[in-house]
């Protein structure tokens, strides 16, 4: 454990800071509390990279934790060899403030180790970055973004070759490195003008977007639809003031929608989103502006990314007439739905098509995958997962993954990104809505004729949030304390059978018989209960806070949402 009195000091008189930086650290001298949330010790590099705050310090965003970070990955690459360093760096940031500096400095820091760069000349979304990774044959991949969190976060993610988010192997390893690197002394530099003289920093513009647009334009499976309620289907669309901006409005208008209304509020670029309390899409109320601009055009159909357009939300006209959010899970059982039923119309669902899901999205996807002939498989929660299952399937043979998705607004489709990606799930759901409005259908009746074939299946997350030093220690111990006193009931409803991702032990709570199962290696843990609802607990890997899952199920709504409010009570009182 540092002392973090002595890492104040040493940032303080390191030399290394600008005047406005040390004025900064000046202005907290005295806070000690202030002074050990920002200096207790590096934030911690793991499979999502980094997320924090934008302020100076070592438990903070700032230039010099991102030029640290990436002397870390610049050693782990260079291990690989030569060809490594030849095949170089993939880099892209988000609409946030400080990110084309954080991303500039992470070219120079690659430069200077003998690292070729591809940086993107200006914010783009994430899939690209994904895709350039795999389209340039790049040894890896850095992202400055820090996703849907509030403004005043920043994040650095990497990728591998493969264009999908570091693997923990991979994560542990560039950790081990960071712990050997002084943060002002252990840097390599070269400036980034130098850098493009030599030869080691080229930009991606335009060129990368057409490549990357053939792609996404290549996943439609039916224009014809489109062409039939062209002329009356309405379209309204956010990017929440991110990167969205440019290649989903383009993807809509190429797929054959003629009355595409973007919120012009939002189409500004701005770090400091200042029309919405938070650029998220999984909250409904930040869909505000885009609500008014459908009324009075009387749209069909709201869609919105968020500000790195790697998730995407979307709004439904109910029975009433009114918008109401789709959620996460909702959009998902929608979307593989049509696809299949679009994959096989067009000709374009492979032989033993395969689907994938986390383990805490809907069991209702499941069973609309079977239904169709789709084989469905679970996978940890992140997208990193997901693409391994995908590499490991397809190589052995195993089966051709069309479709993947969690809960939280992400979507995975196609072969040439490994990340979720807003740009080609906004597309394809526009595609859905435009071919259920040929039905005479709204997305909001296509759900409900799901539900009466499938079963009336209902899902919340409720989020812990524990912030602060001490929120870390209320994480884990609320896990700690579910692992020695595990329930036995909740919410009056016996737990049949627990089980623990961690070692992948799974407890039979009749007759205690332990068993093991296939997926461990993560901190969660599931409750399966005698009326077949399952809750899980996990603490969040990018935010201060703990998620707690219900999945279930009723005869009809009513039963399925009074089962979401009662286990929903359950939830809620873990954090007091």
């Amino acid at each position: 454990m540092l002392n973090y009195m002595n890492e104040y000091e040493k940032w303080l008189h390191s030399g290394a800071l600008t005047a406005d930086e040390v004025q900064e650290l000046q202005s907290i001298a005295g806070n000690e509390k202030e002074i050990e949330s920002r200096f207790y010790g590096p934030l911690e590099f793991g499979t999502a990279g980094l997320r924090g705050t934008m302020k100076v310090g070592l438990h903070q965003m700032n230039v010099y934790v991102i030029r640290w970070a990436t002397q870390g990955f610049a050693n782990v690459i260079c291990a690989e060899g030569e060809d490594a360093k030849k095949r170089g760096v993939a880099i892209c940031m988000d609409c946030r403030h400080h990110s084309m500096e954080f991303a500039r400095a992470a070219a120079e820091v690659c430069a200077a180790n003998g690292i070729h760069v591809r940086i993107f000349e200006s914010l783009r979304p994430t899939p690209e970055l994904s895709f350039a990774v795999r389209e340039y044959g790049c040894q890896a991949g850095i992202n400055v973004t820090a996703s849907h969190n509030p403004k005043e976060y920043n994040g650095y993610k990497v990728y591998w070759e493969d264009g999908a988010q570091l693997p923990p192997h991979h994560a542990a390893a560039i950790a081990a490195e960071l712990e050997k690197i002084d943060i002002f002394t252990g840097v390599k530099r070269m400036d980034f003008d130098e850098a493009v003289k030599a030869g080691l920093i080229e930009t991606m513009g335009d060129e990368t977007d057409r490549k990357f647009m053939a792609n996404v334009m290549d996943m439609v499976n039916d224009y014809d639809s489109v062409a039939k309620v062209a002329d009356t289907f309405q379209v309204v669309y956010t990017p929440f003031h991110g990167c969205g901006y440019k290649l989903v409005p383009e993807a809509l208008t190429r797929l054959g929608i003629r009355h595409l209304h973007c919120v012009p509020e939002q189409m500004v670029i701005d770090g400091d989103f200042p029309t919405v309390v938070s650029p998220n899409p999984e909250n409904p109320e930040g869909f505000y502006l885009a609500i008014a601009l459908a009324d009075k055009v009387k749209a069909d159909f709201i869609v919105g990314t968020d500000p790195d357009s790697d998730r995407v939300g979307i709004m439904v006209r109910n029975k009433e007439g009114k918008f109401q959010p789709v959620s996460g899970n909702q959009t998902g059982v929608l979307l593989s739905d049509y696809l299949y039923g679009a994959m096989k119309r067009s000709g374009k669902l492979p032989k033993n098509p395969v689907m994938l899901k986390t383990i805490v999205t809907t069991e209702m996807a499941r069973k609309v995958a079977e239904a169709h002939g789709v084989t469905c498989y679970d996978t940890f929660t992140g997208f990193k997962f997901m693409a391994e299952k995908k590499n490991q399937l397809e190589s052995a043979g195993q089966g051709k993954v069309v479709f993947s998705y969690e809960e939280s607004y992400g979507y995975m489709l196609g072969d040439y990104v490994r990340d979720k990606d807003a740009v080609t799930a906004s597309l394809l759901l526009t595609e859905m809505a435009a071919w259920y409005a040929t039905q005479g259908m709204t997305l909001y009746d296509a759900l409900d004729v799901l539900y009466r074939k499938y079963g009336w299946y209902g899902e919340k997350t409720h989020n812990l949030v524990m912030p602060g030093l001490d929120g870390l220690e209320k994480m884990a111990n609320l896990m700690k304390s579910l692992r020695q006193n595990p329930p036995a009931a909740i919410s009056g409803v016996a737990v049949a059978r627990r089980k623990d991702y961690t070692d992948g032990s799974v407890v039979d709570c009749a007759t205690g018989a332990v068993s093991e199962m296939e997926l461990k290696g993560s901190n969660v843990l599931r409750y399966e209960l005698a009326d077949g609802t399952t809750i899980l607990v996990r603490p969040s890997g990018t935010e201060p806070k703990i998620k707690v899952y219900i999945l279930t199920q009723g005869k009809d709504a009513t039963e399925r949402d009074a089962n979401i409010e009662k286990y929903g009570q359950w939830a809620e009182a873990l954090a007091k």
